[in-house]
């Protein structure tokens, strides 16, 4: 099974999934998504995966929030997109991929359902 996890080694969500997928005898593609962000397709793929918009997944505390004026709710997603894209931070972690399924970390044990 290929398991695909877009971590944050700073993020102690993200290195309990990971520890999670590994007592599972799983050993994942790790993604530092902060140093090789997804691309535009590959975003917009995962969050049809995670059957979410973009502003679900978005990080609000972080300062690149607020900064860019993300807070807008009239903001169309292609323009949370964009601003994930640039400012990868903002982008909620972890995200599993596995079996054309995804699931969000939090809490960890939520990406037991796609294994």
């Amino acid at each position: 099974m290929n398991v695909t996890i877009y971590h944050n080694p700073r993020c102690s969500k993200s290195r309990l999934t990971l520890q999670l997928l590994h007592e599972q005898g799983i050993e994942p593609l790790i993604i530092d998504y902060l140093k090789n962000p997804p691309s535009a397709l590959e975003l917009e793929a995962i969050l049809q995966k995670l059957n979410m918009e973009p502003r679900e997944l978005i990080r609000k505390q972080e300062i690149a929030y607020k900064a860019n004026g993300l807070d807008d709710e009239a903001l169309e997603p292609q323009a949370l997109i964009a601003a994930m894209l640039k400012y990868p931070i903002l982008i909620e972690r972890p995200i599993v991929l596995a079996n054309g399924k995804a699931a969000l970390g939090r809490p960890p044990e939520t990406v037991l359902a796609i294994l």
